[in-house]
């Protein structure tokens, strides 16, 4: 099959994140099987949603893997010019929701497959496919969990974010906390016998502020715009009528933080101030939605100079969005991010990959995988 016929299988299969995916992670093993390959499902703790690793050659020898997810970002239908989950070419540009985050990527992974085995004789050739990425890189990990299990230990990865196919070697880590602050309710006349947890939150509100204040002059990183890791409150509610005290109030909470630091670790001063409102009366709950650290490839790196010869680019030394690198490069295995498609496209309606962009694609993963055989 063409990449663009994966593509259009792909789109179809609708592959909202958090949601089961056997259909399209079974429709991929079974791709790459076809292809050659030895494949496993890797069962998430969800229990309906699969990871595919699949390997071409010898996987006691060192190889490179080629990296993307299968999940997109949900869409409406009414902001749509045509159907989203039906990939509908427009003046040479394929329309689809995740043509170009990512399924473009996975499409030419899979048109190329079948040569895998004769590109690269003597050095394996790993493709892994993860879910619910968009969620905050939650189905990799339990990927990453088995690899010594299933080959050896791969000398690096690509992973085929789109970035117009400019290599890419760094980018922030994240962290997602979610807060709840539970108070006690009654009529706004008498707030000295409720507890109004909206006036609680505001204590937690204040110490994000005070924390994204004090970061600007903390340790700083060049490359990213801004130089500094950053912390925001993106979403928060609570109260149900102006004369009623707030018995909850919630908060999401986000940090993004240069290579070096610790995501979760640049919370500790809102975590802080929860202890307080405890002390106070307050119920207080707290969870982490999600986590990935940052990467910093070397510009001198091997992989950062194959990754390059293969686009017929330089490489970018950092963007500003997140992707699972970070937590193949902690997990001991050097990563760039490479991919075709524009991720100004992403989670928009809309979205599309030109054919030109899936043909150049295709040759970017040829060569990556012939140069990666020469190592």
């Amino acid at each position: 099959m063409t990449a663009e016929d994966n593509l259009a299988k792909l789109v179809g299969f609708a592959p909202v994140a958090g949601s089961p995916n056997a259909p399209v992670s079974g429709w991929a093993a079974d791709m790459l099987r076809a292809a050659g390959a030895e494949v496993t499902l890797i069962e998430g703790p969800e229990g309906d949603r699969f990871d595919v690793f699949a390997t071409f050659g010898p996987r006691e020898r060192e190889g490179i893997i080629l990296s993307g997810h299968m999940d997109v970002v949900p869409a409406r239908a009414a902001d749509w010019a045509s159907d989203p989950f039906t990939l509908t070419e427009r003046d040479g540009r394929l329309y689809g929701r995740g043509s170009s985050d990512m399924l473009g990527f996975l499409a030419c992974v899979l048109a190329v497959a079948p040569e895998f085995t004769a590109l690269s004789p003597e050095r394996p050739v790993h493709v892994a496919f993860s879910y619910d990425e968009e969620l905050g890189c939650l189905g990799v990990p339990a990927l990453i969990a088995r690899l010594d299990s299933l080959c050896a230990r791969p000398w690096g990865a690509v992973i085929g974010e789109p970035t117009c196919l400019e290599p890419i070697r760094g980018h922030k880590g994240k962290a997602a906390l979610g807060v709840e602050v539970r108070g006690r309710t009654g009529h706004s006349s008498r707030p000295d016998l409720g507890l109004n947890a909206i006036h609680g939150m505001a204590e937690v509100l204040n110490s994000v502020i005070e924390t994204a204040g004090a970061l600007e002059h903390g340790p700083k990183a060049g490359d990213f715009a801004p130089a500094w890791s950053t912390m925001q409150a993106g979403v928060f509610s609570g109260g149900e009528a102006v004369n009623i005290i707030p018995d909850r109030a919630a908060m999401e909470i986000e940090v993004r933080a240069i290579p070096g630091v610790d995501p979760e670790g640049l919370l500790a001063p809102v975590l802080d101030r929860l202890a307080g409102l405890r002390a106070k009366g307050y119920d207080v709950s707290h969870a982490i939605r999600s986590t990935y650290p940052a990467m910093a490839l070397a510009a001198d790196h091997p992989l950062a100079a194959l990754v390059e010869r293969a686009a017929g680019k330089p490489s970018v030394a950092a963007v500003s969005f997140g992707t699972e690198a970070g937590l193949f490069e902690r997990a001991g295995i050097p990563s760039i991010i490479c991919g075709p498609g524009d991720i100004a496209r992403a989670h928009k309606p809309d979205e599309y990959i030109t054919r030109d962009e899936l043909a150049a694609g295709t040759a970017f993963v040829r060569a990556v995988v012939s140069r990666a055989a020469t190592l």
